[in-house]
């Protein structure tokens, strides 16, 4: 069967630091859930001492998440120690992750101590991490730019110390394949007492080789390898957790490695992972991508039709892509919508059933035919929210060539109908102007984008906006067929969350 392959999913860490991603403590739970069905080994579930909203989250999901470890991440301090083990008490299995650079470059300019220094620091936070009584997992920051004696004297005394997971990052995402699978071949026959250990690697995406590089040290005896959803994370990226799981699935008479991934979670992972950061995922991304399964080439649709591996490597339905003959329209009862909700992997209560259904006869009416994307969509947009104090009830726009645009927006303030007009730029412009008269709330916006989730002259537009507001930023996302309507619920959804507190600035810092 071959070596077992941990996989620490950092996507709500390192993949949350990516710009512009801010996610709120339940949403934060929700991806949790998710990872916990897709069983990922650890969830790295936040930074604890960065910020009371990530402290919160990883407590919350320590408490509630059961299945994976939870880890939570703290530098080599006593005091990041002691506030991530505040939060990490609860898991069923809990992980504090302590790092510190190792590189000279970060030692002289940003840490601005020595080698000697680094080490005890190194040796006493692993100490006190090992006596709260949880897993240790220490990181040699920047280790891929450290010079190898030192790194593996910094090593050696993490593991005395009490460290049982050893973590190898290409911080800068510097390293190529072979070097960085020679790196850690060295580290394993130079370090006593590394085969008492897991021996793990995180890899960044500067140069495009992250999973290249996670995979090198697989086949150089790495036993876990640090990923995200999607990909996501600082600049360019982390090694995308199903780019490694896939390679290792499809490729096992090369790695002779298995994981423990449940595979057919992997595209539902993706999709809610990508709603819920508004980060769209390219079209031509490997394993999730849109394109990643479509065959335009007369020669590859032919040979796909007469015989499906001669362009496929992979089946779409391994990682949990959908399709089979259920049709879902305005006349489809009850029954019908919720089982194609269980296919889709949403575990909803009765009362949120009650509202996706609702959503979705309202869409429906609207549409000839419903897509998964588009039932995707009613359950983050419109089942999955924050309570509402807003709620759009009217929109109208006047615009046109030669013609200010105007917006007059109804909105329903808790039990009172408030309604208010405004000239604008353009007609989104007027109707984000017009929603601040009505809720009184003046904000910047610092992103606006539109996606549309289905294809054809009825396709459902997906609106995300991100707003400032006292300097903490807020996202909003809204569906409609109508693009003025989705930008008017994404800029209320934004507007919600700022009133209900769900928007926090955090500390990025990390491997």
């Amino acid at each position: 069967m071959g070596r077992q392959i941990y996989i620490f999913d950092t996507t709500l860490r390192d993949g949350e630091q990516s710009a512009g991603i801010n996610l709120n403590t339940r949403e934060k739970l929700e991806v949790a859930r998710q990872l916990a069905k897709l069983r990922v080994d650890v969830i790295e579930a936040g930074f604890p001492i960065s910020s009371r909203g990530d402290f919160e989250a990883v407590k919350a999901i320590a408490q509630e998440v059961k299945g994976p470890v939870i880890a939570g991440l703290a530098r080599a301090n006593l005091k990041d120690i002691d506030r991530a083990w505040e939060a990490l008490q609860y898991a069923e299995k809990g992980r504090i992750h302590t790092f510190i650079a190792t590189s000279d470059i970060h030692l002289q300019y940003k840490l601005k101590k020595t080698k000697e220094e680094v080490l005890k620091m190194a040796e006493k936070a692993v100490r006190h991490a090992a006596a709260c009584g949880s897993e240790v997992e220490f990181s040699a920051e920047d280790a891929s730019r450290t010079e190898l004696d030192y790194l593996c004297d910094v090593i050696e005394a993490a593991i005395e110390a009490g460290a049982g997971i050893i973590n190898i990052p290409d911080t800068v995402g510097y390293s190529t394949p072979k070097e960085f699978g020679d790196f850690i071949s060295q580290i394993r026959q130079r370090v006593p007492g590394i085969e008492n250990v897991i021996l793990s690697v995180h890899c960044h995406n500067d140069l495009g080789m992250a999973t290249a590089n996670s995979l090198a040290a697989v086949a150089s005896g790495a036993q876990q390898v640090e990923c995200t959803v999607n990909g996501l994370g600082e600049r360019a990226g982390n090694t995308a957790l199903e780019e490694v799981v896939m390679s290792l699935a499809t490729r096992k008479d090369f790695f002779d490695c298995y994981t423990g991934i449940k595979l057919d979670e992997i595209y539902r992972s993706s999709r809610l992972v990508s709603s819920l950061t508004a980060s769209p995922v390219q079209a031509n991304k490997a394993i999730v991508g849109r394109n990643a399964f479509a065959h335009e080439s007369g020669i590859h649709q032919d040979g796909v039709l007469k015989e499906r591996t001669t362009y496929e490597i992979m089946n779409p339905a391994t990682i949990g892509i959908v399709m089979d003959g259920i049709v879902l329209g305005k006349h489809s009862g009850r029954h019908a919508f919720k089982e194609r909700m269980e296919q889709l992997g949403f575990d909803l209560t009765e009362e949120e059933l009650g509202i996706a259904f609702e959503k979705f006869k309202d869409l429906a009416d609207r549409k000839k035919t419903i897509s998964d994307s588009d039932l995707e969509a009613i359950v983050a947009h419109e089942v999955k929210t924050v309570p509402e104090k807003f709620t759009l009830e009217k929109i109208q726009i006047y615009t046109g060539t030669n013609i200010i645009p105007t917006a007059t927006v109804g909105v329903k303030v808790e039990d009172k109908y408030v309604e208010d007009a405004s000239c604008g730029d353009g007609p989104v412009d007027a109707v984000f102007k017009a929603i601040e008269k009505v809720t009184g709330f003046h904000v910047e916006l610092a992103h606006y984008s539109l996606n549309a989730i289905s294809g054809g002259k009825d396709a459902v537009g997906e609106v995300t906006v991100k707003v400032i507001y006292n300097n903490n930023l807020y996202l909003g996302r809204g569906i409609s067929t109508d693009i003025l309507e989705a930008s008017a619920r994404a800029y209320l959804s934004a507007i919600n969350k700022l009133v209900n507190g769900q928007g926090e600035e955090s500390l990025t810092n990390g491997n």
